[in-house]
């Protein structure tokens, strides 16, 4: 259902406020150079300091901004269950072909608690679901049995996996087959993630990097493996580099080095070092966006 490279869109901010034009020229921007989806709205897009009329904004920004060329998956995702059911419901109603639904953070649901709020945005949104399992941040990990029974849900799609586990992949081809959508959700595995079954990654880099991710997704489509892999070893250092600090803080400092937009971020995320600036510059320059 979906493949290849899908930005975590970053929340553009000027003054305290969404910057909605750099917003939409990040969008256009995106789909020229070649990424495969978007997802705004996401941990990435700093979604837990979002009102809800400011999530719910940028979601329709980012549908109306991508006009069917690509499909928007939307955050949608709180350790509320019934927050979760309307953010769904809304991206629904807005027009994206998908919502974006975290484990629950904080609560550390059981895994019969995790079934049963991922059982009602299911049942109220009517909309294809993507489960986000990120225990680093969520603490909870979803385990294959949980999932595999949401799968049997018609609108329980995939996975946005952050475990890290490249064994995780295999194991859920095996048990939930091709069709069960694998994504990564950290650019440092996702080649990797890719040779285990995924289908491509939702990424923090390809904000700043599109065409670069986008064209190792395409490679590795394209069964020109060593391409990929070349592309890959090229992208480490930017991949590390933007996980020196919490998310978004590096790549938005990136981004406004590139003129995309201001690094303005909102508290609890804050500028960057000034060691870490010096660590995303030379990443930068050794991929080859910066001069």
């Amino acid at each position: 259902m979906f493949q290849g490279s899908i930005p975590a869109l970053i929340t553009p901010f000027t003054n305290g406020k969404v910057d909605s034009a750099a917003f939409k020229k990040l969008v256009e921007w995106q789909i020229t150079e070649g990424s495969d989806g978007l997802v705004p709205c996401g941990t990435t897009g700093e979604s837990p300091t979002l009102s809800h009329e400011e999530h719910m904004h940028v979601t329709e920004m980012c549908i109306d901004a991508a006009a069917g060329r690509v499909p928007v998956i939307a955050g949608a995702g709180s350790n509320s269950t019934d927050e979760a059911v309307m953010l769904a419901s809304h991206a629904k109603k807005a027009g994206a072909q998908a919502a974006l639904v975290v484990m629950p953070y904080y609560n550390k649901p059981t895994p019969e608690g995790q079934y049963r709020h991922f059982k009602a945005v299911h049942d109220a949104a009517n909309l294809p679901i993507v489960i986000y399992n990120i225990p680093g941040r969520s603490v909870v990990d979803m385990t294959l049995e949980t999932m595999a029974r949401l799968a049997k849900l018609p609108n329980i799609v995939g996975v946005k996996d952050a475990t890290s586990d490249l064994v995780r992949p295999i194991q859920t081809n095996n048990l939930l087959g091709d069709n069960f959508c694998q994504l990564s959700g950290e650019d440092a595995t996702a080649l990797a993630h890719l040779v285990g079954g995924g289908k491509g990654c939702i990424s923090v880099s390809a904000n700043v990097a599109p065409r670069l991710i986008s064209s190792m997704q395409r490679a590795w489509r394209e069964g020109r493996y060593q391409d990929a892999i070349d592309i890959q070893f090229r992208l480490m250092p930017l991949h590390d580099a933007l996980f020196c600090e919490s998310s978004p803080g590096p790549v938005k400092y990136l981004a406004e080095l590139l003129g995309i937009c201001s690094s303005e971020s909102r508290l609890p995320i804050c500028e960057i070092s000034d060691e870490s600036k010096q660590k995303v510059k030379a990443a930068a320059v050794s991929v080859g966006l910066l001069n």
